[in-house]
């Protein structure tokens, strides 16, 4: 955490109308979460003191969006969408009575890095810009600099041919004190094209007081924006690009690492392997020397060391596989926990479920967990032994040690070590098939 306390304010206002979406751009997903979710653990490495997000355009979606990712974090309404800067005035009220630094960010730009984070916070200026060298410098406006640190910002529409050959370029990301913040943004004007409210003013302002402006530089693809569905397309290849290779630097073997989809939180111990074709989505942990074959699916799941995943297994929120756990193919878990041990061979769903370790769950067993109102609960307990095609009807409770017969229907409590059979007998009828077959046949000719 820096030395001065540090407060962020994301602006997420904009409606993004290049995006061709009813959906508030921030809200598009990025590396499994909404887009404003980048932006948001970016600010929580700094540790601050106040978390502002600025809302507009679907402000009670994104509310609701930032409050599952930042439940501590607080949204302000900028009602009209007049600028950067009177984005910032909004949420100035929430900042009453803090003392320290405001960094802000943009719910639109989700690479920035943690460093470069430190960089801004840490910086001794009265004012900090975030710059980068562009390949391309295009139509970003432009950082003036000289040894005593940054002149001014000039919009590519305002400048001059000298000043279009520079390459350094202004992200919009700005680190600067409260007390400058709240003295000098009452003094922004919009006398300007557009009509706005710029934050980039702000250096203009303050240098005209001899206050210290300076700028802190990054890679250019921290600075990333997204305004179209190709850009979040391309922002998304990124993305992966970068966690694939973050999970192989980090001792995790790929089998195919361009076909291994990752969430923005997806936590991969070393020594784990990953086949190809798996997708992991927000709040996955997979634990040092675990293996997940191919063409899983998982989210919101933790898997111990030594277990198994698939392949074509399926593991949604809330499953817990504990040490050395086998799940096989076309295996559903959701809201269940399996102690260590447990084989859940294939063709099995286990929903709100605990397993005790070492039993084995036989092909084709259903928790029947929902009465159409209902969730109800199974419990198995250690060492029990399901049956193939068993149907655990819950609330039910199959106890250590106890079995179930293939085909059985479980309605009631199973004691431990019990055998429990819950089917009907079985009765032959000699020479009924092939009449049955003969009469089935005749009807369909006389059609």
């Amino acid at each position: 955490m820096a030395e001065t306390p540090v407060a962020v304010v994301i602006l997420a206002a904009g409606q993004g109308s290049r995006m061709q979406s009813d959906l508030p751009k921030v809200l598009h997903r990025l590396g499994g979460v909404p887009m404003v979710g980048h932006a948001l653990a970016a600010a929580r490495s700094l540790e601050p003191i106040e978390i502002i997000v600025v809302a507009g355009h679907g402000a009670d979606a994104v509310e609701n969006a930032v409050h599952k990712l930042e439940p501590e974090a607080r949204i302000v309404l900028q009602s009209e969408q007049l600028g950067t800067g009177h984005a910032v005035r909004q949420a100035l009220p929430l900042l009453e009575g803090f003392e320290g630094k405001v960094i802000v960010l943009y719910g639109d730009t989700p690479f920035i890095g943690e460093e470069t984070l430190a960089a801004l916070a840490s910086h001794t200026a009265d004012l900090v810009v975030l710059g980068f060298e562009a390949e391309e410098p295009g139509r970003y406006g432009r950082l003036v600099v000289s040894e005593a640190g940054l002149e001014r910002i000039v919009e590519y529409k305002d400048a001059d041919e000298a000043i279009r050959l520079i390459a350094l370029c202004n992200s919009g990301v700005m680190a600067l004190d409260v007390s400058l913040l709240r003295r000098l943004i009452v003094r922004l004007t919009n006398d300007n094209a557009a009509g706005e409210y710029y934050l980039t003013d702000l250096v203009e302002l303050a240098r005209a007081e001899d206050y210290r402006c300076n700028v802190v530089t990054c890679d250019e693809e921290e600075t990333l924006g997204i305004n179209t569905r190709a850009e979040l397309a391309a922002a998304e290849a990124a993305f992966q690009a970068r966690a694939r290779a973050g999970a192989l630097d980090n001792g995790v073997t790929l089998s195919d690492p361009g076909t291994v989809w990752f969430s923005l939180d997806t936590a991969i111990g070393r020594d784990a392997v990953i086949g190809q074709n798996v997708v992991f989505g927000p709040g996955v942990t997979v634990e040092s020397g675990a293996e997940i074959l191919p063409f899983c699916h998982l989210e919101g799941c933790h898997i111990s060391s030594g277990a198994t995943v698939g392949p074509f297994a399926r593991l949604r929120p809330g499953a817990e596989l504990g040490g050395e756990v086998h799940v096989g193919n076309f295996v559903e878990i959701k809201n269940a926990v399996l102690d260590e041990g447990v084989k859940v061979g294939h063709l099995t769903y286990l929903g709100d479920a605990h397993v005790g370790e070492h039993t084995n769950i036989g092909a084709g067993t259903i928790t029947c967990n929902y009465d159409g109102v209902m969730k109800h609960r199974t419990e198995i307990g250690a060492n029990a032994f399901i049956g193939s095609d068993t149907m655990l009807v819950a609330p039910v409770r199959v106890g250590a040690g106890a079995m179930t017969g293939s085909g059985s229907v479980i309605t009631q409590d199973v004691e431990d070590g019990a055998l429990a059979i819950g089917r009907a007998r079985q009765v032959s009828k000699p020479g009924l098939a092939i009449r049955l077959m003969q009469a089935l046949r005749m009807k369909k000719e006389q059609r």
